[in-house]
């Protein structure tokens, strides 16, 4: 997460959504960065709205706008599997030895979920359609439409370096399983579907 004083706007950092690459690149212009503990970097809508907005607003004599990204449903998990195949995955989170069908099937599981598979939901944490939800969500596959946004915002010109890559693997889905996805991913695919594509 990264609040801009200035320019009042705070950039929450979605999972898997190039924060780090974000981070490195704006961190010196921030008068925030939270890049740890994991929970406080990736503060969601909610959690922000509850505790960050109102003191910002308090100190700051206004609101601040708030912007993130959101990745396509089905790509956000891949990635998210695609990590779990590093080398030095911690145990619970690794995702070796597992098909990408195997890791939809785990994370579509009802109850509580293996270790790697949960790993909570986009539309969940930029507040869905609810009174949380983040002001500008851009589509990570559109990011240069982000980068623009935060040129404007920000008055500079904005270089995103390629850091935590995931490496490649096979993100293939049965159909029965995509099926399986859309239904219980209903929320992130609509939050998703419904963003500007410009």
């Amino acid at each position: 997460m990264m609040v801009f004083w200035q320019e009042k706007l705070a950039i929450l950092a979605t999972p898997k959504t190039a924060s780090t690459a974000i981070e490195s690149a704006l961190g010196s212009l921030a008068a925030v960065v939270i890049q740890r503990p994991r929970a406080l970097k990736h503060t969601d809508a909610s959690r922000f709205a509850a505790h960050w907005k109102p003191y910002l607003a308090e100190a700051a004599g206004a609101e601040f706008e708030v912007a993130a990204l959101m990745r396509e449903p089905r790509d956000w998990l891949g990635s998210w599997y695609r990590d779990g195949q590093r080398d030095d995955a911690e145990p619970e989170r690794s995702t070796r030895g597992l098909s990408f069908d195997d890791f939809v099937q785990a994370y579509c599981a009802t109850g509580l979920k293996a270790g790697f598979a949960d790993v909570g939901s986009q539309a969940a944490f930029l507040g869905g359609r609810g009174p949380a939800r983040v002001n500008r969500i851009f589509r990570y596959e559109a990011l240069d439409d982000f980068v623009d946004y935060l040129e404007d915002r920000l008055g500079c010109e904005i270089i995103l370096p390629r850091l935590n890559v995931s490496p490649a693997a096979n993100t293939s889905l049965s159909s029965q399983t995509e099926a399986l996805l859309r239904q219980v991913c209903a929320e992130d695919f609509a939050l998703y579907e419904g963003l500007s594509r410009t």
